[in-house]
C-alpha cells in the first residue's frame, strides 16, 4: 500500500469559522474550526490514514514500521519535517512571531517555524501584517506593542486567491479576517504573540502574550522582495512546494514519479477525479489530502483540480 488518503485533526481556535466544514469537508472541531492539519506528525495532532492495513492508524506509526518511506533528502532532519494545513481566519489572528530552530531548541525543545501561505479565497478589503514598513529599533517596538502603537508600522498587504508569501522565522505576521489559505510551514507549534486585540478566549481569559521572547526573536527591518523560485512557488531548506492545475480540457492528466529521495504530498483545493499510483486508484475530491511515500513509483493524476505537492529537496 503505497497512496495512503488522510484524515486531518481540526483545531476550533477562536477566530475561525465555518469554511472547512462547508466547502472543504473536515470534520468540526466544535462550534468554529480554524484549521485542519492535512499532513501532522505533531504530537497528539497527528494525520490518520483512512485507507489499507493502516487505517485508523497514524501517519507517525506508518512512518516508524516503514523504514525509509520519508526518502534519504529527510536524513538531515532529527524528526519529521513539515505540517501542512489549510487555515479559515473569518477574524483576525493576533500579531505573532516565530523563533529560528536555534532559539526555539534553546528555549522550547522544539524546531522553529518557517512557513509559507498560499492565498485560496480573500474576501473584499482583506490584508495581512507582513513585517515591518520601516525599520524600527527594540525599544519602539517594546513601546508599540506597550501602547498598542504596532499596526502603525507594520507592512499591511492587500491580498487576493493565488497570492504567496514566504514567512521566514524572526518575521512578524497576522493573517486578517476573510482570508482561507494553505499554509506549508516547519513540524512546530512555537508561536509567540505580541498583540491579540484583548480578546479573551472561551473561558473569559485574555490570551496568553510572550512579549520578552517575541522581542529577542523578531527582524526589525521591512522585508527584502526576492525573485520568485520558479518552477516552484515554495523553496527552503525545509520543504518544497509546487502547485498543479488539471484543466480537464486541454490538460486532461498529469504524471509523475516518487523516488527514494522523497515523499509527496499532494493537497487538492479544488476539482475532482481519481489519483492512480501502481495497481491502486482512488477518487478525490476538494479538501482530499494523499501520502505517497517515497519509492512509491509513477503515479498520475486524472480529471480537474487545484492541487499543492510538498516534498523534500
Amino acid at each position: 500500500m503505497a497512496l495512503l488518503k488522510l484524515q486531518a485533526p481540526t483545531k476550533d481556535y477562536l477566530w475561525g469559522g465555518s469554511r472547512l466544514v462547508d466547502e472543504f469537508g473536515k470534520k468540526a472541531a466544535g462550534e468554529v474550526t480554524a484549521e485542519s492539519w492535512e499532513l501532522s506528525c505533531f504530537p497528539g495532532s497527528e494525520s490518520i490514514i483512512e485507507n489499507g492495513e493502516y487505517a485508523g492508524r497514524t501517519i507517525t506509526e506508518y512512518i516508524k514500521d516503514n523504514n525509509g518511506s520519508l526518502g534519504y533528502n529527510c536524513d538531515k532532519f532529527k524528526d519529521f519535517p513539515v505540517l501542512i494545513k489549510l487555515i479559515d481566519a473569518k477574524n483576525d489572528l493576533s500579531l505573532q512571531v516565530h523563533p529560528s530552530d536555534e532559539f526555539a531548541r534553546e528555549h522550547e525543545n522544539q524546531y522553529g517555524k518557517t512557513e509559507m501561505w498560499y492565498i485560496l479565497d480573500a474576501e473584499e478589503d482583506a490584508f495581512l501584517y507582513y513585517g515591518f514598513n520601516k525599520e524600527v529599533t527594540k525599544d519602539e517596538f517594546a513601546r508599540r506593542i506597550e501602547d498598542e502603537t504596532l499596526t502603525e508600522v507594520l507592512n499591511a498587504c492587500p491580498v487576493q486567491k493565488g497570492d504567496i508569501f514566504f514567512i521566514e522565522s524572526g518575521t512578524l505576521h497576522a493573517i486578517g479576517k476573510g482570508i482561507l489559505l494553505a499554509e506549508i510551514q516547519q513540524n512546530s507549534n512555537v508561536t509567540y504573540r505580541v498583540y491579540d486585540y484583548g480578546r479573551r478566549d472561551k473561558d473569559g481569559n485574555l490570551r496568553e502574550l510572550h512579549v520578552e521572547k517575541a522581542l529577542e526573536v523578531t527582524h526589525l527591518s521591512p522585508i527584502q522582495k526576492v525573485k520568485k523560485p520558479e518552477p516552484h512557488i515554495g523553496v527552503c531548506k525545509y520543504f518544497t512546494v509546487d502547485k498543479v492545475n488539471l484543466t480537464g480540457d486541454t490538460t486532461k492528466k498529469i504524471m509523475g514519479t516518487v523516488g527514494e529521495e522523497s515523499f509527496l504530498h499532494i493537497l487538492f483545493l479544488d476539482g475532482k477525479g481519481v489519483i492512480r499510483n501502481g495497481n491502486e486508484e482512488m477518487p478525490f475530491s476538494k479538501g482530499d489530502s494523499f501520502f505517497l511515500p517515497a519509492k512509491s513509483g509513477n503515479y498520475e493524476i486524472l480529471g480537474f483540480c487545484e492541487a499543492l505537492t510538498t516534498y523534500e529537496k
